[in-house]
């Protein structure tokens, strides 16, 4: 089992208890992964999907088992509680079985650099009412209904996992609209802190930008796009899409940022793309 050296890894919006929710390639991930730091960053147990619909697969009890394990064994992790899984954010400044819980944090990395990490729900806008969220739950569900079909069929014709919805919501003006505008909300607010970058998820849309000066790292999600943000020890960011075909989404270094999910062609098979370098 080919092992993954990170300094520090980031992954959120898992979504355990939704049956949209790829645990077992977060759980194959998980198992090879070695790191100083484990940040889950929200949405990792969807309490409100559990209250609505009880449902839950072993395999999501084994991601669970997989994180206390690594915690157990002296990996640092931290849990930043988001909007679906909002009622741990009472246990902020406790320890449970050795996992940190915490509303935010920051992330010094490697090279100095200083990074706020927080779910990223804070920066929905404030004009957004119940009904609309109502509204764009619904249309999140239908997307991961289309993918979760649209796969179904890729795995009987034998072919590797592909996210439609990356394709759907690339090539949506509203779509594409609302993530700019958070991803600027979100710069704008990391700027005036004085933090040299952000890290996030919520919007389930992995990307990495530079705004203004500030680095815009989004880790994504492992319901539709199977994504994790990892860094090394030189201080230096990869976007990692991880199915059965592991691909780098995009990278950070000295010399910037390169490559990002919004320029892989949306529907081109993600063999196509440029191998996770881990696997070579």
């Amino acid at each position: 089992m080919t092992r993954i050296q990170c300094r520090s890894v980031f992954i959120s919006d898992v979504h355990l208890g939704l049956p949209d929710c790829k645990a077992d390639y977060l759980l194959d991930f998980l198992q090879r992964l070695d790191c100083e730091h484990l940040y889950l960053v929200g949405d990792i147990i969807d309490l409100e999907a559990l209250q609505r619909r009880p449902w839950w697969h072993a395999s999501h009890s084994a991601v669970l088992a997989r994180v206390l394990a690594m915690a157990a064994q002296g990996t640092r992790v931290t849990y930043i509680p988001g909007n679906h899984d909002a009622p741990l954010r009472t246990l902020a400044g406790q320890s449970v079985a050795n996992i940190e819980v915490q509303l935010a944090a920051e992330h010094v990395a490697a090279d100095g650099r200083r990074y706020r990490v927080s779910h990223g729900d804070a920066y929905d806008p404030e004009r957004i009412g119940r009904t609309w969220q109502h509204f764009g739950d619904f249309m999140q569900n239908l997307v991961c209904l289309l993918n979760r079909h649209f796969n179904r069929l890729r795995r009987v014709l034998r072919l590797p996992y592909l996210p439609l919805s990356l394709a759907l919501k690339s090539r949506t003006p509203k779509a594409m609209a609302y993530i700019r505008a958070f991803e600027n909300r979100v710069a704008r607010d990391t700027h005036a802190a004085g933090f040299d970058g952000a890290i996030c998820g919520h919007i389930h849309y992995g990307h990495l930008r530079r705004i203004e000066g500030v680095l815009y790292l989004n880790d994504g999600d492992w319901v539709e796009h199977c994504t994790a943000l990892t860094e090394d020890a030189l201080g230096r960011f990869q976007l990692l899409h991880w199915s059965e075909r592991p691909v780098t989404l995009g990278h950070v270094t000295a010399g910037g940022v390169q490559a990002s999910p919004e320029r892989v062609p949306a529907l081109r098979p993600l063999a196509a793309m440029r191998w996770l370098s881990a696997l070579h």
